[in-house]
């Protein structure tokens, strides 16, 4: 079967690489400021975070009967909370990184579980975000990660060199009168974000991955910023591309997959750079 067939007969799977797209851009684009930033692990804890915001997004959409009210909403209010206090807590209180990302990793999942618990009925769509919902994308959940995607856009496209001049050197940028603080909440605004668009596409636990190996793999390609992010989004569609029809082809969950062939890919590159 021709790969187009594969899409164009299957509608789910067409949406699927739609929303597998939008955030593969977005990954791309951002992936490479946590790379170079050196923040992988921010997006760990805000990814985890978010658990809760689902939580209480689920538990008050069935207590209070709110039919519009999506985990995702839940997801994306608790990603930013993260980050903020993540990076209020480093620049205020001068207290190490780590130690912050593991406390809100586990007060994040805690108040998720507790929520859910308490939360009537089976929480299939909970399950759904921990490992991965890209089959069950909707119009409407794509329309929100073009939204998230366009608004990633604009901030990058007017704020890039500024975000340049911290993640390279913090110091020589306060010199230059620009405000750090005040940027560094900005794109770890954008980091939690991201981290939202790509818990669509392969869930919670996996998220770390497909935010941060593009990324390092186009660093090994190129050292010009802006390449990097365009082989970044590259590298993060053809994962998303291969990923979602391996698993048609093999039976496998397509977040996973995805997430299993981006990893390969690159050990792969790491093995090729290191024989050439």
């Amino acid at each position: 079967m021709l790969l187009g067939q594969i899409f164009t007969d299957n509608p789910f799977l067409l949406m699927a690489l739609f929303a597998g797209l939008a955030a593969s851009v977005a990954g791309g684009v951002i992936g490479t400021y946590v790379v170079t930033k050196r923040i992988v692990f921010i997006s760990g804890s805000i990814a985890h975070a978010v658990l809760g915001g689902m939580g209480l997004a689920l538990y008050l959409k069935r207590t209070l009967h709110l039919d519009w009210l999506k985990p995702i909403y839940g997801a994306l209010l608790f990603a930013i909370l993260a980050a903020f206090l993540i990076g209020w807590i480093h620049l205020y209180y001068r207290q190490r990184e780590d130690t912050v990302i593991a406390s809100l990793w586990t007060s994040g999942m805690a108040l998720g579980v507790i929520f859910l618990s308490l939360t009537p009925g089976y929480n299939v769509e909970v399950l759904n975000f921990l490992f991965g919902n890209i089959l069950w994308t909707s119009g409407q959940d794509l329309f929100l990660l073009l939204g998230l995607d366009l608004l990633i856009f604009l901030v990058v496209y007017f704020f890039h060199r500024k975000f340049l001049a911290i993640c390279f050197d913090e110091k020589q940028a306060l010199l230059q009168g620009l405000n750090v603080k005040g940027l560094y909440f900005l794109l770890l605004a954008l980091v939690a974000i991201t981290v939202v668009l790509l818990i669509q596409v392969v869930g919670v636990i996996l998220v770390i991955a497909i935010l941060s190996l593009p990324a390092a793999i186009a660093n090994t390609f190129t050292n010009r910023f802006s390449s990097i992010m365009g082989f970044a989004t590259l590298f993060g569609i053809a994962f998303t591309l291969v990923g979602i029809s391996l698993s048609f082809l093999v039976n496998w969950p397509p977040g996973a997959t995805i997430a299993l062939v981006t990893t390969l890919g690159y050990f792969v590159n790491l093995l090729c750079k290191k024989s050439a």
